[in-house]
């Protein structure tokens, strides 16, 4: 799928659609963990997951402190984060680590634009610097893992 986020016109507008990503990338984390079968592969996807978990904390402050409402879970799009990944289980642990590094994209492509937001103050900004190499060291993991698997 390919996302939007990061095209908003207002800071407010990015910092909610950006909890909603996070909350859509933690519940396919959890699908992943859930359906991998090796443990070691499992291990490092939870790892990853508390990368997202502590994005979503940043991000919460961030609309705290712009008075916006906080969503408290993901939106429609969960349902198709989640669902690549139990389609992917079909194939074995190679293709749900290639349907996460699809999901990834997204999360990589919207940090990347919440960095050169016009609104964006220096300490968002460092923040979606953050999230953004995080995100990518994410899904190199899953493309090469994917492709030793394969």
């Amino acid at each position: 799928m390919v996302t939007t986020v990061g095209e908003e016109a207002s800071i407010e507008k990015l910092v909610t659609n950006l909890i909603y990503l996070e909350h859509d990338a933690i519940a396919a984390y959890e699908s992943c963990i859930d359906r991998l079968d090796n443990k070691e592969l499992s291990a490092q996807i939870a790892t990853f997951k508390q990368d997202h978990l502590q994005h979503l904390r940043v991000l919460t402050e961030m609309a705290r402190e712009l008075g916006v409402e906080i969503p408290s879970e993901g939106d429609m799009k969960q349902m198709l984060t989640t669902g690549k990944i139990a389609l992917a289980d079909m194939w074995g642990d190679a293709a749900i680590l290639k349907a996460m590094k699809t999901n990834e994209d997204d999360t990589v492509t919207a940090y990347h634009r919440a960095i050169r937001h016009e609104d964006a103050i220096p300490a968002s900004k460092a923040f979606f610097m953050k999230a953004h190499q995080d995100e990518e060291r994410h899904r190199a993991w899953m493309s090469t893992t994917a492709d030793t698997l394969s």
